[in-house]
C-alpha cells in the first residue's frame, strides 16, 4: 500500500488513484482503476476480478471516445489482454452501466439486478430531442428559474442513448442474499435503495473486501434526486433506511471499493456520517420552512452551504425535492400550489 492517509476518521490504504489506463493491485486478483467522465465528478472506479481464464469488470464506465480508450489501455495493459467474460454493474446510471454493451457485443455477459437492466434499457430506447411536457411541469413546480426553464425547453436533455452504449437482449439477474463466486472468491449480495433503485453492494465472505458502488462512498454525497417518472418518491427515506440495515454488517475491518473517490476502511463510521449528513439537511430545512413558504429551488442554501452554479443545478434541484418529500412524507411540512403553478413548501 502506498502514501496511506486518513481523514475524517476513514482510512484511505492509498493515498493517490492510479492513473487512467493503469490499474493497482488492491487485493490478489482484484485491480482498480479509474475511467474518464465527462463532468465535475471527473472519474468513476472500475475493478477488475481475474476468474482465471477471464476477467469480471465491475462498473465499466461511460460510453465516450476518452472513456473507451482507457478502458481499453486496462484491458490491453494490466488486464494481459485477457478476456472480460462478465461485467457486473452496481446500478443503471450512465457512468457505471455506460460501456457494458459494448463489452457485452464482445462476448461478455452482463450480471446486474433486474430494476437497472430494465430502467438502463428502457433510458436507452427513450431518446428525446426535447424535454417531455411531463418533465418540463415537474421542473415548472419545483421553482426552476424561469429563464433556465425557457431555455431548457428548447434544448436536447440528457438522454441515456447518447452516453450509453445500446444494451443487447439478455442478462443475469442478481438479487438480495445471491452468493456469487467473483475473483476466485465467495461473496454475498446486498440491495441498497435511495440513489438508485435495487443498486447491488457485493460483501466479500472470504476476506474483507466491499464492492460498494454509489452506495457506499467515503467522502461525497451520492445524489438523492426525485424526478417526473416518479414525482411523489421518498428516496431520502430509502437511503437512510439502506444505512441503517447495512450497519449490523458493518465492520471496521472492510476495506470498501467505492464507485467514486479512495478505497477506504472505516465503513461503520461512514454509515452513522450518511444518516448524519441527511439528518441535519432536514433539520436546517425544517429551520428554513419555519421562516415561510418556499418552492424547492429556495431550499438550497439550507441543504448544501454552498452556491449552485447553472451545471449542478438540475442535481440539486431534484436532491431538494428529495428532502422536502421526505417531510411531507413524515408529516411535517404541507404544500401548496401557488398561482404560478409553483409548489410552495410549509411546515406543517
Amino acid at each position: 500500500m502506498s502514501g496511506a492517509a486518513e481523514r475524517g476518521g476513514l482510512r484511505y490504504p492509498w493515498a493517490e488513484p492510479p492513473a487512467f489506463g493503469e490499474a493497482i493491485e488492491v487485493a490478489p486478483g482484484v485491480l482498480w482503476a479509474r475511467l474518464p467522465l465527462p463532468m465535475a465528478l471527473d472519474h468513476v472506479n472500475c475493478f477488475a476480478l481475474d476468474d482465471g481464464d477471464g476477467w469480471t469488470l465491475v462498473d465499466p464506465g461511460i460510453d465516450t471516445p476518452k472513456c473507451r480508450a482507457a478502458l481499453q489501455a486496462l484491458i490491453d495493459g494490466p488486464m494481459a489482454g485477457k478476456p472480460v467474460t462478465r461485467v457486473l454493474v452496481t446500478h443503471y446510471h450512465p457512468d457505471h452501466i455506460g460501456l457494458a454493451g459494448w463489452l457485452q457485443s464482445r462476448g461478455a455477459e452482463l450480471w446486474t439486478t433486474r430494476t437497472s437492466w430494465l430502467f438502463a434499457r428502457m433510458l436507452t430506447l427513450d431518446a428525446q430531442p426535447v424535454p417531455v411536457a411531463e418533465t418540463l411541469t415537474y421542473w415548472k413546480r419545483a421553482g426552476m428559474d424561469p429563464d433556465l426553464h425557457a431555455r431548457r425547453a428548447l434544448e436536447r436533455p440528457f438522454n441515456f442513448a447518447d452516453c450509453v452504449h445500446p444494451l443487447p437482449l439478455g442478462f443475469r439477474r442478481i438479487k438480495e442474499g445471491d452468493r456469487l463466486h467473483v475473483g476466485g472468491r465467495e461473496w454475498i449480495v446486498r440491495i441498497g435503495e435511495g440513489h438508485a433503485p435495487d443498486h447491488a453492494t457485493l460483501w466479500s465472505l472470504d476476506d474483507d473486501l466491499v464492492i460498494g458502488g454509489d452506495q457506499l462512498l467515503p467522502s461525497i454525497s451520492a445524489n438523492l434526486g426525485v424526478y417526473a417518472t416518479e414525482p411523489m418518491a421518498d428516496p431520502v427515506a430509502d437511503w437512510m433506511e439502506s444505512c441503517r440495515r447495512f450497519q449490523p454488517l458493518a465492520e471496521a475491518r472492510h476495506l470498501v471499493l467505492p464507485g467514486h473517490k479512495l478505497p477506504f476502511t472505516g465503513l461503520p463510521l461512514r454509515l452513522r456520517q450518511m444518516i448524519e449528513n441527511h439528518e441535519g439537511a432536514l433539520s436546517r430545512l425544517r429551520a428554513l420552512l419555519a421562516e415561510g413558504p418556499r418552492p424547492a429551488s429556495a431550499c438550497f442554501p439550507a441543504l448544501f452551504k454552498r452556491p449552485i452554479g447553472e451545471p449542478e443545478y438540475g442535481l440539486a434541484l431534484v436532491e431538494a425535492v428529495a428532502h422536502l418529500n421526505h417531510l411531507l412524507h413524515l408529516g411535517q411540512v404541507r404544500r401548496t400550489l401557488g398561482e404560478d403553478d409553483t409548489w410552495l413548501w410549509s411546515l406543517a
